[in-house]
């Protein structure tokens, strides 16, 4: 194997780029600021899509897809909304190369320009918007479910991979509604979901919250959030849900005929996660051997590995793992048998606990005698002898406890790195510690815009379940009814 990883402590940053890239999740490709999702990570990624999608499918969500060019008046009409997408939108501006005079290779060409330019998809609310006055007219279309899975751009300045790229995958939820009322409930159902998805999935506690003013998705009039705390103590937003009143629907004429027979404007909301549940999957769990696997997500979650010398051992332990890889797929376990003769099992285990695979078997001649094999568990790098008989239930009991046991440990971590302050100079020492800090706030952008520039903290979100308690803002003094979530965040 490559040499060991930087450690955390050391380098966090360089240890999480070392280990997307050894781990074989992703590189970083010829374009700038975008990456190549290599095989395994891509098999993750969609072990997330396929969970996901079948949450959105229970919650009356359907699939489509729509355009990735936008025409650029578009943006135009809903003023806050381009206010906040246009440093980051890449532009299409003609539809035709040639060959340049000068024998240089090719150019774009002059006569080639279009009509309107069009704006690569960095989000996809006004396409879809403008689609949907076509698709309501009445109370019957309503309500409206829709999810996209797609690939957006964002032309990000500094980039890294998984947590900001030019062009990432995502899903994208736009929904309308009759009333406020149901839009509400949809983008707080929504939020309940990813909620759901990544705690008991993903194995990553999350807090639930609105975002401030500030912070807000552009166009949006409220943005519900859940924010988990990575192994540096910083904050990354894991999934966002809008609810965008009538302002798309203004913007784009989309209304329907109420049953009293009365034109009304309908509601929305729009919702999304990303590739950035890569990042925070590797930098939540993983350590200085590499990464760290929930078992609901690993593309397999166990690995054999046979120990022999010659091909007869081969055969013999090969016919006994075919009987053991049909109990544990009966089982809906996930297995992989490595007997390639090109590595040595002692390149495959470090491989193995390098790719953060849940569970590994070992078999050998002795096993074989004995009926036994040796299990160890990625999260505990423990091992343990155990007899082959009833293995596939005990493998599926060892799963569960794996599963359960990274989302105590990542409860833990974030119980032990959670505080409060009360005053200034507190605030900016536990900032600094690295850690989520509940801390009083007066309510007012300028204060946010003080604290942030002074501590490069930023409010990650008002919790739901935020406790009335009287208090002073920690920067001005001003009354406050309750404590927000201050932290530094990727």
């Amino acid at each position: 194997m490559a040499q060991k990883l930087t450690k955390r402590a050391e380098d966090y940053s360089k240890w999480y780029n070392e280990l997307v890239v050894r781990a074989d999740l992703a590189e970083n490709s010829a374009v700038r600021g975008s990456m190549v999702i290599k095989p395994y990570g891509f098999a993750i990624w969609e072990r997330m899509q396929g969970e996901l999608d079948r949450m959105f499918k229970e919650t009356g969500h359907e699939n489509a897809y729509f355009p990735l060019f936008i025409p650029k008046s578009f943006f135009s009409k809903e003023a806050s909304h381009v206010e906040g997408f246009a440093k980051e939108c890449a532009v299409v501006t003609h539809y035709r190369l040639k060959n340049d005079e000068e024998g240089k290779g090719v150019v774009v060409d002059p006569e080639a320009r279009l009509e309107e330019e069009l704006i690569v998809r960095p989000t996809s609310e006004t396409i879809i918007w403008d689609t949907y006055r076509n698709w309501v007219q009445s109370y019957r279309d309503l309500p409206l479910k829709i999810n996209q899975w797609a690939n957006v751009v964002r032309w990000e300045m500094r980039t890294r991979l998984f947590l900001r790229t030019a062009e990432f995958l995502w899903q994208e939820g736009h929904t309308a509604h009759a009333t406020e009322k149901e839009a509400v409930e949809e983008a707080e159902t929504m939020l309940k979901v990813y909620a759901e998805f990544v705690e008991n999935f993903m194995a990553i506690p999350v807090v639930q919250g609105v975002k401030t003013a500030s912070e807000r998705f552009a166009g949006a009039v409220e943005t519900y959030c859940i924010e988990a705390m990575m192994q540096d103590g910083k904050a990354l937003q894991a999934g966002t849900s809008h609810f965008l009143g009538q302002n798309f629907a203004k913007a784009f004429d989309v209304k329907y005929a109420s049953k009293e027979g009365k034109e009304e404007y309908v509601w929305a909301t729009s919702w999304g996660v990303s590739t950035r549940l890569m990042g925070a999957l590797v930098m939540t769990h993983s350590d200085d051997q590499g990464l760290v696997l929930p078992p609901n997500l690993a593309p397999y979650q166990v690995v054999i590995v046979p120990i022999y010398r010659g091909e007869e051992q081969l055969e013999q332990i090969s016919a006994k793992v075919a009987d053991l890889q049909k109990a544990l797929r009966s089982k809906g376990i996930r297995v992989k048998y490595d007997n390639r003769d090109t590595h040595k099992p002692g390149w495959k285990f470090a491989e193995y606990e390098l790719k953060g695979v849940p569970m590994r078997i070992a078999i050998g001649p002795r096993d074989l005698e004995n009926n036994t094999v040796e299990l160890a568990r990625r999260d505990t790098l423990s091992k343990e002898v155990v007899a082959m008989d009833g293995i596939a239930d005990l493998i599926q009991s060892r799963l569960e406890d794996i599963q359960s046991n990274l989302l105590k440990k990542a409860n833990d971590f974030r119980a032990e790195h959670s505080y409060t302050a009360d005053d200034y100079e507190d605030f900016k020492a536990k900032i600094e510690a690295g850690g989520f800090v509940y801390a009083h706030w007066d309510g007012t952008a300028e204060t946010e815009e003080k604290i942030k520039g002074e501590t490069k903290a930023t409010i990650r979100c008002i919790p739901l379940d935020q406790k009335e308690e009287s208090g002073k803002c920690i920067y001005s003094g001003k009354p406050s009814s309750g404590r927000v979530i201050f932290a530094k965040a990727y």
